[in-house]
């Protein structure tokens, strides 16, 4: 057909030929479309949106949870190998009620060898201090110096000072007693005199030993 034989006319004349019923479906049909993206692009979208969203949030976190699980599967396994060595090691610290107690089981030994304690003084305790590196975290930009180690409690030392009298053979047997116990005593100052016009031989020994407690004791 030749655009040129196409009439305005023909085309007016066929237009209204067109049933009315058809128009209002063909408009009704667009008005439908219409609506439809709208309400689409409107309430429907961001609510797909939404829920894109929060599924993607809920699978990272279950990926995280599992990844958490996973650590601490690992970490358990690494305190149940370390327990045992942590048990030995801690065993030769004093607790706190060991501590407090300190005075009988010094007596108690002390009148196993025919000694007496004279004086016991516990004194402050002193914090001995132990380096922990730095959390390293990667800069992107700048590179900043390392930070210093962190220095933390690594345990207490608590020096007790001590003044006993008694037989000279019964004081050494009772330093010997100590030295056999499964805790850690040392004997940092010691000082021995003979009693004079005295026909036992008696002497006071005086000085301070130290003893060590757990940071989780004392803190």
């Amino acid at each position: 057909m030749d655009l040129k034989d196409i009439k305005i006319e023909d085309i007016k004349t066929k237009i209204l030929s067109i049933d009315r019923k058809t128009i209002i479906k063909f408009g009704i049909g667009i008005a439908s479309i219409i609506i439809f993206l709208i309400i689409y692009y409107l309430i429907l979208n961001p609510i797909v949106k939404a829920k894109k969203s929060q599924l993607e949030d809920m699978t990272n976190k279950q990926t995280e949870i599992a990844q958490f699980e996973q650590e601490i599967i690992s970490n358990k396994a690494k305190i149940k190998k370390l327990t045992p060595e942590f048990e030995r090691h801690s065993s030769l610290f004093h607790t706190k009620v060991e501590v407090e107690g300190l005075y009988q089981s010094l007596s108690e030994h002390a009148g196993l060898n025919g000694l007496i304690i004279s004086k016991i003084e516990k004194k402050k305790k002193i914090a001995v201090m132990k380096s922990v590196p730095a959390s390293t975290k990667k800069k992107k930009k700048k590179k900043k110096k390392a930070e210093p180690p962190k220095k933390v409690v690594a345990y207490y030392k608590i020096p007790v000072k001590y003044e006993i009298k008694g037989n000279f053979l019964g004081y050494i047997k009772f330093k010997r007693a100590l030295s056999k116990s499964k805790k850690m005593l040392n004997f940092d100052k010691e000082s021995i005199k003979v009693v004079k016009a005295d026909s036992t031989s008696t002497i006071i020994a005086t000085g301070e030993l130290t003893i060590l407690g757990l940071t989780n004791e004392f803190f």
